[in-house]
């Protein structure tokens, strides 16, 4: 399942630093917006799979997905 998330990006010097909105502690710093981009994507990814990992395990048993949609 793909979902979109809103990277906050500018320049600063030489570098490009961003955020990913939604998502606290996922940020970055490159040399160029491309470079940035594909670090917050994959920063992101590690967050989420994190996140799924997380919870899972505080379930401590059986437990039941379910998809919520905002």
């Amino acid at each position: 399942m793909k979902s979109t998330y809103t990277a906050i990006t500018q320049q600063e010097g030489e570098w490009w630093v961003g955020w990913i909105e939604e998502i606290p502690g996922v940020n970055a710093q490159e040399r160029t917006k491309d470079q940035l981009l594909a670090s917050l994507r994959e920063i992101l990814n590690e967050a989420l799979e994190i996140n799924r990992e997380e919870a899972r395990a505080s379930a401590n048993g059986s437990y039941t997905e379910e998809f919520v949609t905002v």
